[in-house]
């Protein structure tokens, strides 16, 4: 597994497509939280991290899938996958190795944006700090909500040979996974009382709930659940090919 993590991370890293994908997303944060009008921070008035947390899912939706769609349909492009098979690593050491990969490249993503805080931390009035309960319990909900996309992404990569076919789909499963259930719940056919159940499977509710700076072991395990399951769904898949 460790063999298979460090080589993950340096072809992400050897291929200016990991470095653009790390470079658009920081931009991307710092173009919405500082300079579009709607979305800035120095506009909203408060030192707060809010305006970061609405707008850092759906930025990892886009990274996330940019990070992962390489992960096992390049393998199969190239015939290396045959290759990982004949050495003494199991599916489950190759599939972790590439996932735990993409979780560290997905928190050296997110590391610059703690820059942020100590900005916000600075620009609030003296003696009135953040809400650290909720900015840290917003990271963990980013965390927790990455790692899931991640484990999408992973399987999603695992279905195709074609790195731009894997970036779709996993982009649309990430994308339904997180709102879909959300505005499924708003229908006025499901406005009976399962509206709230409904939005319950979506990953939006569950990363709502952390960012109140309240850490609910159900949103954690719901959030590890998906992972799982999302894990389990890779080896059947690579399983399968065999």
């Amino acid at each position: 597994m460790r063999s298979i993590f460090i080589k993950e991370i340096n072809s992400f890293f050897s291929s200016i497509v990991g470095y653009v994908a790390l470079l658009v997303f920081l931009a991307f944060c710092g173009v919405f939280l500082w300079i579009i009008p709607d979305f800035s921070i120095l506009g909203y008035g408060y030192a707060s991290m809010d305006r970061f947390f609405e707008i850092a899912p759906w930025l990892l939706l886009l990274l996330v899938p940019a990070v992962t769609m390489r992960s096992f349909a390049d393998e199969f492009r190239t015939g290396t996958i045959e290759w990982l098979s004949t050495k003494p690593v199991t599916e489950i050491d190759i599939i972790m190795g590439k996932y735990l990969a993409t979780v560290a490249l997905i928190i050296f993503a997110l590391l610059p944006t703690l820059l942020y805080v100590y900005t916000i931390n600075n620009l609030s009035f003296p003696g009135i700090s953040p809400d650290w309960g909720a900015i840290t319990g917003s990271y963990f909900g980013l965390f927790f909500l990455a790692a899931t996309f991640g484990a999408v992404g992973i399987f999603c990569s695992s279905l195709t040979s074609n790195q731009v076919v894997g970036f779709l789909i996993s982009l649309l499963a990430c994308y339904l996974l997180y709102t879909g259930f959300e505005h499924l719940s708003k229908l006025p056919s499901f406005s009976e009382g399962i509206d709230y159940y409904l939005s319950m499977i979506g990953m939006e509710f569950h990363y709502n709930s952390i960012s109140r700076g309240l850490i609910d072991s159900r949103d954690v395990v719901y959030f590890l659940s998906i992972i799982a399951l999302f894990i389990a769904l890779t080896r059947f898949s690579l399983v399968s090919r065999r």
